[in-house]
């Protein structure tokens, strides 16, 4: 006897639709599709805020621009909320669709690999220069580039004056 497992329908909506739906924990849109995000733990929320006030400092003497989970326009029909994003000036976009300077995600312990390298790589496609990763499970960094995924010992960014290690940026938890 062959037995099939069932394949649940995916109810497709157009980009409209889902800019104009609400969360309780927003979802990005990829294709038609809503996509749960994993839900953050304490770290995570304690990392993103520190990461946000690193680049919140530099909004005055450097013009950059932080944001958390908010909806980017990655394509027609892709809508990322990067955990931080971080422009060179101000957007008056309510959702941007300029690319950031940096799109960070900070992992969960739900995040599935193949998901995150996907976001990943559409960051990439889409003209973000800087891609970080922050793990706060093997309290480590990664880039992004068009090499794939490296592991890096700091964070940093040309041009400005900001170098981050885990050390630092896992101290304060």
């Amino acid at each position: 006897m062959l037995r099939f497992s069932q394949m649940a329908t995916k109810t497709q909506i157009r980009p409209e639709e889902y800019l104009r739906m609400t969360f309780e924990h927003d979802a990005e849109f990829v294709r038609g599709e809503l996509v749960e995000r994993a839900m953050p733990d304490l770290n995570h929320g304690r990392i993103q805020g520190l990461l946000f006030a690193q680049f919140e400092s530099l909004r005055r003497s450097h013009g950059l621009y932080a944001c958390v989970e908010t909806r980017m326009k990655i394509a027609e029909d892709v809508y990322r909320l990067p955990d931080v994003g971080v422009f060179a000036s101000p957007t008056s976009q309510q959702v941007p669709d300029k690319a950031p300077l940096v799109a960070i995600e900070i992992l969960s312990h739900d995040d599935r690999h193949l998901d995150l390298m996907q976001k990943l790589e559409e960051y990439r496609q889409w003209g973000v220069p800087h891609i970080w990763v922050v793990n706060p499970l093997t309290k480590g960094f990664a880039v992004y580039t068009e090499f794939g995924l490296q592991n890096v010992s700091s964070l940093s960014l040309p041009g400005y004056p900001l170098e981050l290690t885990p050390a630092e940026l896992f101290a304060n938890l």
